[in-house]
């Protein structure tokens, strides 16, 4: 318990009233802990600010929800396998025999990927974790009407607590889950500690090439010039109020999303610190983000898979 101490009688702890700043300490930590919950409580305010803003922004995005949005959920997830995954990210996940194992999503959204996941591969059960409490709820509506071994937790990621630890054979982490976390590196120490060892994980994203691009959308996109590099490929905060057009079907004036740039060797950095090696990875030149389309095998890193491995405790 030395390390606990040692952050207790940290100054800026003793003014904190928050109980959530104490759970941490009934536990015994390591040094790595220390240092990582030291950090997180110094930009505390921060953290709990954009998270909480995050939290906001996307209940308010599920609640003027276009009525198709998520309505063939129940329909393709019975009549298709590997519904909703693109043809590459299907032929990574059949490499893998899912069949009886406990797979889980990290930012499942409205759980369409863990639902479709589940029942292709006749897997034992599926965790999703998520901010947005209405977007679990109708997540844990849809695992009942298709009575899938599935359950979904509203939670923020970085306060999953030890109840899910070495739970899950394999974690999976699709397009725009990555983006919402400050720092990855304690990102992945959660995903790390809930995996088990010789776990799996298998990640589909953005390719962070294009986080440099301005979108059609943007004002700094210009028509004639779409490869200007406008923005750091290395770190860069992203403040909209423009909603999530992709669920409403229009743009609103929103609550405030903010999200971050991560650079390739920040996401593969972070997970190498946290136990997980990489595997396999394959770059595509195709988008999946709805952004860049118009860069469509023109010869650009637009998407990406990668596979991975905990290979410790």
């Amino acid at each position: 318990m030395k390390n606990s101490r040692i952050i207790l009688c940290h100054p800026f702890i003793k003014k904190q009233s928050n109980p959530n700043f104490y759970k941490f300490m009934k536990i015994s930590i390591c040094t790595e802990d220390a240092k990582r919950m030291i950090n997180k409580i110094i930009g505390g305010i921060n953290l709990e600010t954009y998270i909480k803003g995050n939290k906001e922004a996307w209940e308010e995005a599920f609640d003027k929800r276009d009525p198709s949005w998520g309505a063939n959920i129940v329909e393709k997830v019975k009549n298709e396998d590997y519904a909703f995954f693109n043809q590459q990210t299907m032929e990574t996940l059949k490499k893998y025999d899912l069949a009886g194992k406990t797979i889980g999503q990290f930012c499942c959204n409205n759980g369409r990927e863990l639902l479709s996941l589940v029942k292709t591969t006749k897997a034992k059960a599926g965790v999703g974790f998520d901010i947005a409490e209405n977007m679990i709820d109708f997540a844990n509506e849809k695992a009942k009407e298709l009575e899938l071994p599935c359950e979904f937790v509203a939670k923020n990621i970085l306060e999953i607590d030890g109840s899910y630890e070495n739970q899950f054979d394999v974690v999976l982490i699709t397009i725009g889950a990555l983006c919402w976390f400050k720092n990855l590196k304690d990102y992945f120490a959660i995903v790390s500690k809930c995996l088990k060892k010789d776990g799996i994980i298998i990640i589909n994203e953005q390719h962070p090439f294009t986080n440099m691009l301005a979108q059609k959308s943007e004002k700094e996109y210009v028509k004639e010039y779409p490869l200007n590099c406008v923005f750091s490929y290395f770190s860069h905060e992203w403040i909209s109020n423009d909603g999530m057009g992709y669920i409403t079907g229009k743009n609103y004036e929103s609550k405030t999303f903010t999200d971050y740039t991560h650079s390739m060797s920040e996401i593969v950095g972070s997970m190498c610190a946290n136990h997980i090696v990489i595997t396999n990875m394959q770059e595509f030149d195709y988008d999946i983000s709805e952004g860049f389309e118009y860069l469509d095998h023109k010869g650009f890193p637009l998407s990406w898979i990668l596979e991975g491995r905990k290979i410790t405790d």
